[in-house]
């Protein structure tokens, strides 16, 4: 199961986008595979997780989308599924029109 991209960053759900992109800049220095100083494989999968939660709540978008379904906003599957759900309940509730 994938991390909070608010926890993996040190963020508050109420961040602002100044807060997020210091937080993010602070983290990808410190975990930067070129920078870091210990295992670089893991400073690299951790690089990367920290890039991809800067790159969901950056976007206001994405945030939005990020907020209301989680990591289910991002993954086709779900998506579709989601999607799914939606339309069913439209149904039940309009039904036939």
């Amino acid at each position: 199961m994938k991390e909070d991209y608010y926890e993996l960053l040190g963020v508050n759900k109420n961040a602002t986008d100044d807060e997020i992109k210091s937080a993010f800049r602070k983290l990808a220095k410190q975990y930067h595979p070129d920078l870091h100083t210990g295992d670089k494989e893991e400073a690299e999968a951790k690089f990367k997780k920290i890039n991809e939660a800067y790159e969901v709540l950056s976007d206001k978008e994405k945030r939005a989308k990020y907020d209301q379904f989680g990591h289910a906003a991002f993954d086709p599957c779900r998506r579709r599924r989601i999607r799914q759900l939606f339309r069913s309940r439209l149904w039940r509730f309009f039904g036939y029109i």
